[in-house]
């Protein structure tokens, strides 16, 4: 009798973990191949299948938390993040959502435990167990192969299928070769041959400034209104705007990062992406960093993070950013403790400008490249960051259209960081009113709360409407003529920095000539496409020594 209630609990719990039809024999497959592995342990039947159906629970209820903070399902290869100090900051930033799984993690441990002691049935010969779990793994290892690895790697944005993508990758080669160090998962057996260089427009270069925007991403993407001063911010009436596709959801801005200043996408190197800024140090030979520096550019990056955070120096530094600057090396008046208990855009962005400035007074002959790191808008949403008394009619206006107190925080954060961009637009245009300058605006990522707004909207499905934010470029001191203005086409991230130098007027070499070839293979979606010219140019960087890999996959699924 509790054999069969516990079978029939054991599939009822498989089918509500994976809320599609779409991988349910592979997953009841998985659910018979754990529970033959537990039976060679505990001897019977009753303690091997429910000590899986606790397995299920642990699985997709982790696999849940996850994709809520991250669009993206719990996979073998994230397991090495939980020691790569993704645990404190997740203390730090969701404690509620911590304490959660703190507890969830004691109960199941607790029924794990009565379980074993309490729910023991009649033994069975190791022989059989041994019989029944080779055909159980017979079983597992033959759906697998017949459904491919491609079949649940599609779906890791996907709000379905929790236990049995994690199974999956469990088994899926590719899942393992990540351990070892970088791998491209998108790359070709033939190289790409290099198209040649493209000639800049003008013999002046412009600077170009370039200001990642924390969390930031245009309400607009989920149909809700927003005020003039936002507008102009996002969409420029004297620049180019649009849709940026970005790899993450809720976190781990190097990612973008990367993705900007390399070309690549950091999702082709699966679960190593978040560690790429340490394990990627040194290895990286071509980049927008490398390419301005060649040009004669001066290259510095101006972060709202201490100079400790991460690998940040020494990356930056091997992909050719000669000067570094962090909150903790900027001189007084900027008060360090002032801005930490914020992040305040306007305290940060007006030391960012006035050394640009300062800069440029000191050697005017020299292009500037400046990379600007804000933090501003990071979550959680439900701290209020703007000063009482400031920007309260914008914060009603948001609340009005969205009753939600995140959204609204986020809002009024946004409305700030807009105003202070206007005053610095106009302080620009007037201390240095004949330098030409290209400025981009970017959203790295969107923050967790906006995982909550199509279900308050009730928005169609669209799972790749969280990996959307914005970007606007905008010229300052630049003639109309060289600059087109309006929508431009959507982008992914891993063209943004090709794309600025189109715009800007600057020469390209043979590699980002060759990447600008792509963007009508790869549209607004670098890593999804599957453009074989992608995969091929990638593996022309690998030849060429441009990127350095441990060792690279070279041919996927």
């Amino acid at each position: 009798m509790l054999l069969g209630l516990a079978i029939v609990g054991a599939i009822g719990l498989v089918v509500l973990a994976e809320r599609s039809a779409e991988q349910l024999l592979f997953a009841i497959a998985a659910l018979l191949f754990t529970a033959a592995l537990m039976l060679i342990f505990v001897a019977d039947l009753e303690r091997a299948v429910l000590l899986s159906c606790v397995l299920v629970i642990a699985i997709a209820g982790l696999s849940i938390v996850k994709f809520d903070h991250s669009a993206l399902k719990l996979t073998v290869p994230d397991l090495p993040l939980v020691f790569a100090g993704t645990v404190p900051f997740f203390v730090a930033q969701y404690p509620r959502m911590m304490l959660g799984v703190l507890v969830g993690s004691f109960l199941l441990a607790f029924a794990s435990a009565a379980v074993l002691v309490y729910a023991a049935g009649s033994p069975i010969s190791i022989e059989l167990r041994i019989l029944l779990f080779g055909l159980a793994l017979i079983c597992f290892a033959s759906i697998f192969a017949a459904k491919g690895a491609a079949s649940w790697r599609l779906t890791l944005s996907q709000p379905r299928c929790f236990y049995s993508t994690f199974m999956a990758s469990l088994v899926d080669p590719a899942s393992w070769q990540q351990f070892g160090g970088l791998t491209l998962s998108d790359i070709a057996i033939e190289p790409l041959p290099l198209r040649a260089a493209v000639p800049g427009r003008s013999t002046r270069f412009p600077d170009i400034i370039v200001i990642q925007h924390e969390s930031v991403f245009d309400p607009r993407i989920f149909g809700l209104p927003i005020e003039p001063v936002v507008e102009a911010f996002l969409s420029p009436a004297d620049g180019q705007h649009g849709c940026l596709n970005v790899d993450i959801f809720g976190g781990g801005s190097w990612q973008s990062e990367f993705s900007l200043l390399t070309g690549l996408s950091s999702a082709s190197f699966g679960s190593s992406a978040y560690h790429l800024f340490k394990k990627g140090a040194g290895r990286f030979h071509s980049s927008l960093t490398h390419s301005l520096a060649s040009l004669g550019y001066q290259t510095t990056l101006m972060s709202s993070c201490r100079r400790s955070f991460l690998n940040y120096d020494e990356f930056y530094s091997s992909i050719g950013m000669n000067q570094r600057i962090f909150i903790d090396d900027i001189p007084p008046p900027f008060d360090i403790r002032r801005f930490e208990a914020t992040n305040s855009d306007a305290l940060f962005l007006e030391a960012v400008i006035d050394g640009y400035a300062s800069s440029i007074a000191d050697n005017p002959a020299t292009p500037r490249f400046l990379y600007v790191l804000t933090n501003f808008n990071h979550g959680p949403h439900d701290r209020r960051l703007v000063a009482p008394g400031q920007f309260e009619s914008e914060r009603a206006f948001a609340m009005a259209h969205l009753p939600d107190r995140r959204y609204a925080e986020y809002y009024a954060r946004l409305v700030e960081t807009a105003s202070t961009w206007q005053n610095l637009k106009l302080k620009l245009e007037t201390t240095l009113p004949e330098r030409p300058v290209l400025v981009v605006h970017y959203g790295d990522h969107q923050p967790v709360f906006t995982n909550r707004i199509d279900r308050q909207l009730k928005l169609a499905a669209d799972a790749r409407r969280a990996f959307r934010t914005f970007y606007a470029m905008e010229p300052l001191n630049i003639p109309p003529e060289q600059f087109g203005s309006g929508r431009g086409a959507d982008l992914d991230i891993a063209f943004l920095g090709t794309v600025a130098l189109q715009r800007a007027g600057l020469p390209l070499d043979p590699i980002f000539s060759t990447r600008a070839s792509l963007l009508d293979d790869c549209g607004q979606t670098y890593f999804a496409s599957a453009s074989e010219r992608k995969r091929r140019f990638h593996r022309t960087l690998v030849d060429m020594g441009l990127v350095d890999l441990v060792r690279n996959v070279r041919q996927a699924d």
